[in-house]
């Protein structure tokens, strides 16, 4: 059975719908700018986004037809194509034991950096993506949530 994107889209703007409006009913943290009700509130804006566009069409001309595959795309029909789907878990678990004996940065890196080759980025992109995803991801935790995050063998310089 096939849903159509707007079926699709039109639930996840639901759901996104849902997820802002319960996180805003979330109560303030006294004395704090952010509180719990940003996270949930912020993703349910995106999926509200995201949503819309995949139920207009915004997009679909970027998709290759089923069955045509591009004159560059790398063959990838190999036997071990499919384990692709164990990266997730892997890295969930990889994370677990890496990050306090390597710090946040840095499995962090190596993780944006599995996840962009095995979907196909060029080298040109994963690593300067690896090199500042991270960064990026650490200041949200570190200076607007205040979540400490583990340093490591390559702590953060604030």
């Amino acid at each position: 059975m096939q849903l159509s994107d707007r079926v699709t889209g039109g639930v996840l703007v639901v759901l996104g719908g849902l997820a802002a409006w319960s996180g805003s009913r979330l109560p303030a943290v006294p004395g704090q700018d952010v509180g719990p009700a940003a996270f949930p509130m912020l993703i349910g804006s995106g999926l509200v986004i995201c949503g819309a566009l995949i139920a207009l069409g915004i997009g679909r001309s970027f998709e290759v037809p089923e069955g045509e595959m591009p004159e560059d795309a790398p063959a990838t029909a190999s036997r071990f194509h499919g384990l692709r789907v164990l990266i997730p878990p892997a890295l969930l678990l990889f994370y677990m034991l890496a990050s306090e004996p390597l710090g946040f940065l840095l499995t962090a890196g190596i993780m944006v950096f599995v996840v962009a080759w095995a979907l196909g980025a060029s080298m040109r992109l994963a690593v300067p993506l690896a090199l500042v995803a991270p960064v990026f991801v650490h200041l949200a935790f570190y200076k607007l949530l205040r979540v400490p995050l583990p340093d490591g063998v390559l702590p953060a310089p604030w």
